[in-house]
């Protein structure tokens, strides 16, 4: 996929690493808290951001995009079509100057995998639409239920393929 890898480095060099205090901070109401591991990583606004040695908060006063390293698909880990469909999904949702290319992408993707899975296209019609009205991280969360769906079809195959029965 092109651009994934020039991009990948790009995130590298913006990498941080911060020790957050955990002093008292005075947030407004409508700030998201976020609670953060010892060296849990996530991505704000396009910055990696990796939590030093102990526990920390985050308070988000404004409108950004934000991962948590649960949700972050690396471009490694992107190994099948599904995967590959929520990594693009991912790289909208963080990096919207080269939303032009991840939509190209994408629709070439998806159109690949209903056409192997039509069974899917539901689902698929639900995160087009999130794509289309620019709703990157509801998308990003649906394409999670087409990884399982991926999944769950695969080992149907390979229990079916060695004999041993399904349940």
């Amino acid at each position: 996929m092109e651009g994934y890898s020039a991009l990948h480095a790009q995130y590298r060099q913006r990498s941080v690493s911060l020790e957050i205090s955990s002093q008292p901070n005075p947030i407004t109401a409508m700030a998201l808290k976020i609670a953060l591991k010892p060296r849990e990583k996530m991505i704000i606004d396009g910055a990696v951001i990796t939590n030093g040695s102990s526990r920390c908060e985050l308070y988000i006063e404004n409108s950004v995009p934000i991962l948590r390293q649960k949700d972050i698909l690396t471009e490694e880990e992107a190994d099948s079509p599904a995967r590959r469909i929520y990594f693009t999904i991912q790289l909208m949702y963080i990096d919207e100057e080269n939303l032009a290319l991840y939509h190209k992408n994408y629709w070439k993707l998806v159109k690949d995998f209903i056409q192997a899975a039509p069974t899917v296209l539901p689902i698929i019609d639900q995160i087009n639409d999130h794509i289309l009205n620019g709703h990157y991280y509801r998308a990003l969360k649906l394409a999670k239920n087409i990884i399982s769906y991926e999944r769950e079809a695969i080992q149907h195959a390979v229990e079916t393929a060695s004999g041993v029965p399904n349940g």
